[in-house]
C-alpha cells in the first residue's frame, strides 16, 4: 500500500485544493510538521546555529510545545467541532488563512531578537481564534460551549505573562504562566475527553457499554479548576498535592466507566483510552512531585507527551478521516504513529523515573520517537488535508 493513500478512489487525486475549507485542516498539518521538526530546531538552539534568539533553550520548548503546537491543534478542532455545534460558520477561505499566517509568524519571531514583535503575535493567535469562535457561538445561542471561548482567552493571557516577565515588564517567573497554560489544556483535554471518548467507545466497539456518573463528571472536572486556582494563587505542597490526589482517583475512576479493555481490537479508539489514562497518572506524579517525591518534570511530561500528544495523534487521525469522509478504521501507518507517540510518553516518564541517571538518553530518545510518529502522519495525512472532501459536501 503506498505512503500517500488512504483507501480513496482513483477520484480523489483529481480533487481540488481544499486546505482553507475547514479549521482542522491547516492547523493539524502545522501542527503535525512543528512536532517533527521541533526536535531538529532544539538541536539547532542548543549548537548554537540560530544565533540570538528571543527565547531559547527550556523557555523556547515548553512556550512552542504549549502555545505553538497544543494550541494549534485546539483551535483546529475547535473551529471543525464549533461549525457542527453552531450551525454557524467558523473561519474558512481567507480568515483562516489568516490565522494561520499570524501562527506561523509567532512561530518564527520567537526565533529571532524582536521579542515585542514576538510576544504580540503568539498573544494575537488565541485572542484571534477566541473572536472568530465567539461569532458562531453567539449567532446560534450555543451557550453551552461559551466556556470555551474564554479558555482561548486564558490561554493568551498566560501567554502574554510569559512574555512580559521575559520582557522585564513583570516580577513573575515565566513558570507561572507557563503552567496556567497546560492546566488549561488539560481542562479542555478533560472535557473533550469525556465528551467524544465513551462515544467514540460505543460507537466503534460492539457491546463496549462505556458510561459516564454524573459525581465523577463533576469530581474529575472540578479537581483540574481547582488546580487551576491554585497554580493561579501560588497554592503548594500539601494542599496542591492533596487535590491532586483526589483528582487523579476521579479520572482514574471515570477511565474506568469507559471500559477501556473492550477496545483492544479497534486503533483508532484504544489510542483515546491510553492516552487519556495518562490524566490520572499525570495527577498522582503531580502530587507526588508537590511533596518532593518526584522531579516535576516528569509530571509535566506525562501530561504533554502522554495525553495531550496521544489524544492529539488520535484526534487527529479520526477527525482527518471522518471529516473528509474517508473510512473511520486505522491502519498500519496510523498505528504506527500512535505507537510511536505513546512509546515516547513511556520512555519519557517511565526511564527518566526508574533511571534518573539515564535522563538525557531517554530524553533523546523519546524526541526521536515523538519526532518519528508525527512525521508519519504529516506524510500520510498532507495530501488529505489539502483535498477536497471524497463526497463532494464543503468541508
Amino acid at each position: 500500500m503506498s505512503l500517500h493513500v488512504i483507501e480513496e478512489p482513483a477520484r480523489a487525486a483529481r480533487g481540488g485544493f481544499a486546505l482553507w475549507a475547514l479549521g482542522f485542516r491547516p492547523f493539524y498539518l502545522l501542527a503535525s510538521a512543528f512536532a517533527a521538526l521541533s526536535i531538529p530546531l532544539w538541536a539547532l538552539q542548543v549548537s548554537g546555529w540560530l544565533g540570538h534568539t528571543y527565547l531559547a533553550g527550556p523557555l523556547w520548548h515548553a512556550h512552542e510545545m504549549l502555545f505553538g503546537f497544543a494550541l494549534a491543534v485546539i483551535v483546529g478542532f475547535l473551529f471543525t467541532a464549533g461549525r457542527n455545534w453552531t450551525n454557524q460558520p467558523t473561519p474558512t477561505g481567507a480568515a483562516l488563512a489568516a490565522l494561520a499566517a499570524l501562527w506561523l509568524a509567532a512561530r518564527l519571531l520567537v526565533l529571532t531578537p524582536y521579542g515585542w514583535l514576538a510576544a504580540l503575535a503568539n498573544v494575537a493567535f488565541p485572542l484571534g481564534a477566541a473572536i472568530a469562535l465567539a461569532i458562531p457561538f453567539v449567532k446560534a445561542g450555543n451557550r453551552r460551549n461559551y466556556f470555551f471561548v474564554g479558555l482561548l482567552v486564558l490561554m493568551a493571557a498566560a501567554c502574554a505573562a510569559v512574555h512580559l516577565a521575559q520582557l522585564g515588564v513583570l516580577e513573575l517567573p515565566a513558570r507561572r504562566g507557563l503552567q496556567t497554560g497546560l492546566d488549561v489544556v488539560l481542562f479542555v483535554v478533560s472535557v473533550m475527553g469525556g465528551r467524544v471518548i465513551p462515544m467514540f467507545t460505543n460507537n466503534g466497539v460492539r457491546g463496549a457499554a462505556a458510561s459516564r456518573r454524573p459525581f465523577v463528571e463533576q469530581a474529575a472536572l472540578g479537581s483540574v479548576l481547582l488546580i487551576l486556582v491554585c497554580d493561579l494563587s501560588g497554592v503548594q505542597g500539601m494542599p496542591l498535592a492533596a487535590l491532586a490526589l483526589v483528582g487523579s482517583a476521579a479520572h482514574g475512576a471515570r477511565w474506568l466507566l469507559w471500559q477501556p479493555w473492550k477496545t483492544l481490537r479497534v486503533s483508532l479508539v484504544w489510542v483515546l483510552h491510553l492516552a487519556y489514562a495518562w490524566v490520572p497518572l499525570h495527577l498522582l506524579l503531580r502530587s507526588l512531585a508537590e511533596v518532593g517525591l518526584v522531579a516535576a518534570s516528569i509530571a509535566t511530561h506525562a501530561l504533554t507527551v502522554g495525553a495531550i500528544g496521544g489524544l492529539v495523534i488520535g484526534m487527529m487521525t479520526r477527525t482527518a478521516r471522518g471529516h473528509t469522509a474517508r473510512p473511520l478504521r486505522a491502519d498500519a501507518f496510523d498505528t504506527a504513529a500512535y505507537a510511536l507517540v505513546l512509546l515516547a510518553a513511556l520512555v519519557r516518564v517511565g526511564l527518566a523515573a526508574l533511571l534518573p541517571q539515564q535522563a538525557l538518553a531517554a530524553t533523546l530518545l523519546s524526541a526521536a520517537l515523538w519526532s518519528a510518529g508525527f512525521g508519519i502522519y504529516l506524510v500520510r495525512y498532507a495530501p488529505v488535508l489539502t483535498r477536497a472532501r471524497l463526497d463532494g459536501k464543503p468541508g
